[in-house]
């Protein structure tokens, strides 16, 4: 097989070309890029292109199958940049998966598509997908899934997988993500257990974590196996406030999900962070997935739990190692992470 990855260079992107190395039938990858990275998977070649202006066709023919990762966390103060990034610039991987005649598009879609659900009881893939509106990342992840709506009554021919995975952690994209979602003003080695003395109690606050390299395992079994529709990725337990506070050695302090939104909010509208209230109002209503269907049909078991993906995040915090691909490196933020606060602070990206 000859796999074409978009966006193969970030936290998922590194994980799926690993798993997509590993595997005997993927005989070659092309993995596109921006910045083309400074690491060398084998049977990998890059191409540096931009999914919003670049030819994606010529770069899209004679593969067996495209997986779409290409996505822009930031800037959260210009939602009309990540608009034409992530939404504008998916249809045109889309249209020109169509005119290559690729016959499998792998799509990283997110538990953040899903409508609000209360958190009693998991759900199903057929959930709906309207996203919380309220942010950026649920808006532009449900109009993608209207697209490939369209895209799947058009193009009967392409065998169309849907990934909807929860949070994504893994030791290297540590740096990477304290940069998307904490800024420069995180002190990065003091985000670890034993440091942490409270959690915040929230109504609400109940999500899902897989670890990265369990997430490459999913793309790579999507890509090779003759499957199609959507697929909820994670790993148990699902995280709440009481896990968070053992895996912490942290007291739990009951705060409200008003109190919690009004504090990110405020931190936010100072430039302390770059990660928007909206997102908080997007953890506390998303649901929590049942996996049944990775399980039986795409064949896939995690090799972490949720738990062990999170201590891997705090391990990469504390020795930020990274990989050598600009969004994984931890020189992208430059020296004092000037180039962090010369953005704005979540202004562009």
């Amino acid at each position: 097989m000859r796999v074409v990855v978009v966006g193969a260079t970030g936290n998922v992107g590194t994980s799926v070309v690993s798993a997509l190395a590993a595997d005997q039938s993927v005989t070659s990858i092309v993995g596109l890029a921006r910045r083309p990275p400074d690491w060398h998977p084998p049977k990998t070649t890059w191409q540096a292109v931009d999914i919003t202006t670049g030819d994606l066709t010529a770069q899209l023919e004679g593969a067996d199958a495209v997986v779409h990762l290409a996505w822009l966390f930031q800037p959260t103060r210009d939602p009309i940049t990540t608009w034409r990034n992530n939404v504008l610039g998916a249809i045109r991987v889309f249209e020109a998966v169509a005119r290559a005649g690729v016959p499998a598009l792998v799509y990283a879609s997110s538990v953040g598509a899903y409508s609000s659900a209360p958190k009693d009881r998991p759900v199903t893939e057929d959930w709906p997908t309207h996203g919380w509106p309220g942010a950026s990342y649920g808006r532009e992840k449900a109009y993608l899934e209207r697209v490939l709506d369209v895209l799947e009554r058009d193009h009967p021919g392409i065998r169309v997988v849907r990934m909807r995975p929860g949070f994504i952690f893994k030791r290297e994209a540590s740096v990477g993500q304290r940069r998307l979602f904490g800024g420069p003003f995180i002190p990065q080695r003091l985000v670890r257990p034993n440091l942490i003395p409270i959690v915040p109690d929230t109504p609400g606050l109940r999500f899902q974590v897989v670890h990265s390299a369990d997430i490459g395992e999913a793309f790579r079994l999507a890509v090779t196996r003759p499957v199609s529709g959507a697929f909820n990725i994670a790993a148990d337990p699902v995280i709440e406030p009481s896990v968070l506070a053992e895996m912490l050695g942290a007291k739990l302090v009951p705060v409200s999900g008003w109190a919690l939104r009004s504090t990110v909010a405020a931190a936010w509208h100072l430039r302390l962070v770059p990660a928007s209230p909206g997102l908080v109002d997007l953890v506390l209503r998303m649901p929590i997935m049942d996996i049944g269907r990775a399980r039986s049909e795409l064949g896939w078991e995690p090799r972490h739990t949720s738990v062990e993906a999170m201590l891997d995040l705090f391990e990469g915090l504390r020795h930020p190692e990274g990989m050598n691909t600009p969004p994984l490196a931890p020189h992208t933020g430059g020296p004092a992470r000037l180039g962090e606060l010369r953005t704005g602070i979540g202004g562009r990206p």
